[in-house]
């Protein structure tokens, strides 16, 4: 939805440049944005965004108690295992030594329990990934619903400075790789957490000593894990930072396509596209380089280990203060012990690239949000409106330091059609965004039918409000639910009265499925006019009290324009208008016309009482027609 002058920033000065910033304008139009249109950047904390990632797994505590239960009998029939097989290596040992036959029914029965405890060991490690996956998917679910209801709640004006395809990174691309993290990761973390725990202690009891040995390497692990982890966050960061740039730059690019084209910018894009995959490539390299620096020295670490153990080990056996059953068993355990220590460090790029990007969700979760609407009261209801509206001392600017509108008052009667002119960037399409609440007033107030509009609900507010743009918008959905997009409740008959009265019923019947046919990314199988007449039909069968048409029938040709004047005439009958027009000509009817420059009303009346005047209408008026002949 476009919320300002098409080819201007708020201002009013036009933006030269690529096809990235007018195409942001034609977009947002609001106020001037930082680099690349990002969000500004702050200090990234690892153990702070994971634990508030932690939290929100809170709602789904009783699965992650049941998950935690299942990890620890896991581990404990996994830990016991070895012990138990040194213990039968114990029997065929010491049957050799004695040169007595070995005792076949003990071994038997050991191996028999040995299975038994893996064979539940693997049932209670199937039921943990089964209840972390009911876990980590809800949470997930929850994250996009909050994300969800975050975006309908969040002002216009911080839409004006992200670009869309940096918002729909952080909605889908982000979320999903928190999704792809905590799938992989939690259950592989706590069982690798608890693991270490019990093979510890199996190790103490089995040799101290060749406990401590093996631990002699864990401070060097952690301490060199801590490192490279806190470097390579930061590039993770980046990394993701990079990949929202480059989605906001082809998604511009595409849906820009054939402006780029028309004006030769192929080039230009490709050679930009060139910059922002080479910033991606180098960032996604240096996060994936260092983090994948830990796999190798924690497996370095585990050798040096395993071979100091088998070492002093053999030692204590021919010492006869250890058996080969128990050095076997804790052989065993050592890789027990560095395996899932290597498992975390092998983690430690994912998680990194998870908690990046739940970073980047929780900055869209924490931004500042538009005022909360006021307590309902029955005195504040809207039910049937009249249309009075009146600007009161109105001062707005979308930046503090580059003022817009200052102390412009103004009233339009119920049933006025009030049409708003004057050149690009005057703030035409400011004004009507302000009787819809899109902004905050920062002085005066607007008033519907004698009632601040900042005490009326934004819903109840625009539930009143019909709005017909230059720049049409149509979903995927089927004709007669685009039309039905602001009454979904309306029968076919209203539809197709409100159809006919647009002169959408003419061309839908040489469809093949009529109103049933369905509109294809953005209405790209019917043509500009087509589209146009369709969001006309919207506001006509909406039937509110307050219309809005910027500038609405633009795409239409010369005969269906004349035929939709006597349709909007119908449309605007007993309501209140506010019409922004750029052709002059199809305002002569209007009750009221308003010619705006730099923010102000520096003339007002009628048609022919402004052209009488000679004032900045007529010279609008004497431009225009003089141009077309």
């Amino acid at each position: 939805m476009s919320v300002d002058e098409r080819t201007s920033t708020p201002g009013g000065s036009p933006q030269p440049g690529t096809m990235k910033q007018t195409e942001r304008i034609v977009n947002a139009g609001g106020p001037g944005r930082g680099p690349a249109g990002m969000v500004g950047q702050k200090a990234d904390d690892f153990r702070v965004s994971t634990r508030r990632l932690l939290r929100r797994m809170r709602p789904e505590r009783s699965r992650a108690v049941g998950v935690v239960l299942l990890a620890a009998l896991s581990v404990a029939a996994t830990a016991v295992g070895p012990w138990l097989l040194g213990k039968g290596t114990d029997l065929v040992f010491d049957g050799f030594l004695a040169d007595a036959p070995v005792d076949f029914d003990a071994l038997g029965r050991i191996l028999l329990l040995v299975l038994g405890i893996y064979l539940m060991g693997a049932l209670m490690a199937w039921l943990q990934g089964y209840l972390v996956n009911d876990v980590v998917q809800g949470t997930v679910r929850q994250m996009r619903t909050d994300v969800e209801e975050k975006v309908h709640r969040l002002p216009l004006s911080y839409f004006d400075r992200q670009p869309r395809g940096e918002l729909l990174s952080r909605v889908t691309n982000d979320i999903d790789n928190v999704s792809q993290t905590l799938q992989q990761t939690m259950s592989q973390l706590l069982t690798s957490l608890l693991t270490v725990v019990a093979v510890l202690g199996m190790m103490f009891w089995i040799s101290p000593l060749l406990a401590l040995i093996a631990l002699g390497t864990v401070p060097i692990s952690i301490f060199a894990t801590g490192r490279i982890m806190k470097r390579s966050q930061r590039e993770f960061i980046a990394q993701w930072r990079r990949t929202g740039a480059l989605n906001a730059h082809v998604e511009e690019s595409i849906s820009g396509h054939a402006l780029v084209s028309v004006f030769g910018r192929r080039a230009a894009v490709n050679a930009e596209f060139a910059e922002q995959n080479e910033a991606l490539y180098a960032a996604s390299y240096r996060a994936q380089f260092i983090s994948g620096l830990i796999m190798p020295m924690m497996m370095l670490l585990g050798n040096l280990t395993y071979v100091a153990v088998a070492v002093i080990g053999g030692l204590r056996v021919t010492s006869g203060a250890l058996t080969i059953g128990e050095v076997q068993a804790f052989i065993q355990y050592s890789r027990q012990f560095t395996q899932p220590l290597t498992q975390i460090a092998s983690m430690a790029n994912l998680l990194q690239s998870g908690v990046a990007s739940a970073e980047r969700v929780f900055e869209l979760l924490d931004a500042e949000e538009e005022e909360p609407d006021p307590a309902p009261s029955p005195q504040r209801a809207l039910d049937r409106p009249r249309g009075a509206v009146a600007f009161e001392d109105v001062s707005f600017s979308y930046a503090p330091d580059r003022p817009l509108i200052e102390h412009l008052s103004l009233v339009a009667e119920p049933g006025q059609t009030v049409a708003i002119v004057g050149p690009t960037g005057a703030g035409k399409t400011t004004l009507v965004n302000l009787i819809m609440r899109f902004y905050e007033l920062d002085g005066g107030r607007i008033t519907l039918d004698g009632t601040d509009i900042s005490s009326i609900s934004r819903a109840q507010l625009r539930g009143n409000v019909g709005m017909v743009l230059q720049d049409t918008w149509l979903f995927e959905g089927t004709i007669r639910d685009n039309i039905a997009y602001g009454r979904p409740d309306a029968s076919d008959e209203e539809i197709r009265s409100a159809a006919r009265a647009t002169y959408v019923d003419r061309f839908v019947h040489s469809l093949p499925q009529g109103y049933a046919t369905r509109v294809e990314d953005d209405g790209s199988n019917l043509s500009a006019g087509e589209r146009q007449l369709i969001t006309i039909a919207r506001a006509f069968l909406a039937r509110p009290a307050l219309l809005i048409l910027d500038e609405a029938t633009s795409s239409v040709d010369t005969r269906t324009e004349l035929l939709l004047q006597q349709a909007m005439a119908a449309l605007r009958a007993e309501r209140t208008s506010f019409v922004i027009a750029h052709r002059l000509s199809t305002i002569r009817d209007a009750d009221l016309i308003l010619v705006m420059e730099d923010g102000r009303i520096v003339e007002q009346g009628s048609h022919a009482e402004l052209l009488a005047a000679g004032g900045a209408f007529a010279r609008l008026h004497a431009a225009q027609f003089s141009s077309s002949m």
